[in-house]
Formats: structure tokens, C-alpha cells, sequence
């Protein structure tokens, strides 16, 4: 893999806070599916439900399937909160478009 996916410090407090909310410390999955504003939409869910570790950041282990990994690469997860709550962002970077939302986005 060329360029790694990263974290955030942000992305992994809010990764490490609700993976030990759910009783999993340490241990998140992201994956990617259809979006309606972009191509892929990020989700994030506690646990190792499967595939590989990609990236580890503060305590906090991110596994993502393998096949989805070229999608993902050079990519950073960010976390936003304000009063009105907070989410999860993809950093823009060349060659990716992200939606408004954040948290989709398209390899151009």
C-alpha cells in the first residue's frame, strides 16, 4: 500500500471513547458503503467484525476489509463537535471529493 489511511488525534479520542462505551476497548471497524451524495459513505462500528487492521492511532486499532482497503488509502479520519453534537470527517486530499456531510466521498 502506498500512502496510509490515518487518524486524527481527535478521530481516535471519539473512536477510543465510543469503542469503550460499546465494550470493546481499543477496537473499531470502518467500512465503506453506497452513497447517495458521493460513491462511498464511511461507517464506523465497535468491535473487529472483520477484515484487517489499517490503521492504529492513541490506543485504538481501526479494522476495515481488506478488499475496501485501496479506497481508503492516503485518506484521514477526522471527528467535529460542537454544541449541536459532532461526526466523523474525511480530510479532503487530491484526487478525492468529498460531500458537504463529510463523512462521503468519490476517487476522481
Amino acid at each position: 500500500m502506498g500512502a496510509t489511511f490515518s487518524i486524527s488525534a481527535s478521530a481516535a479520542a471519539e473512536l477510543g471513547r465510543q469503542a469503550a462505551v460499546a465494550g470493546t476497548p481499543g477496537l473499531m471497524h470502518l467500512d465503506l458503503v453506497s452513497g447517495s451524495c458521493e460513491q462511498h459513505v464511511i461507517r464506523l462500528r465497535p468491535g473487529h467484525l472483520a477484515g484487517v487492521a489499517m490503521a492504529r492511532a492513541d490506543g485504538v486499532t481501526l479494522h476495515a476489509p481488506e478488499e475496501q482497503l485501496h479506497l481508503l488509502e492516503g485518506l484521514c479520519l477526522d471527528y467535529r463537535g460542537d454544541l449541536s453534537g459532532g461526526g466523523f470527517l474525511i480530510s479532503p486530499q487530491d484526487n478525492v471529493r468529498c460531500c458537504l456531510c463529510g463523512s462521503a466521498f468519490s476517487r476522481c
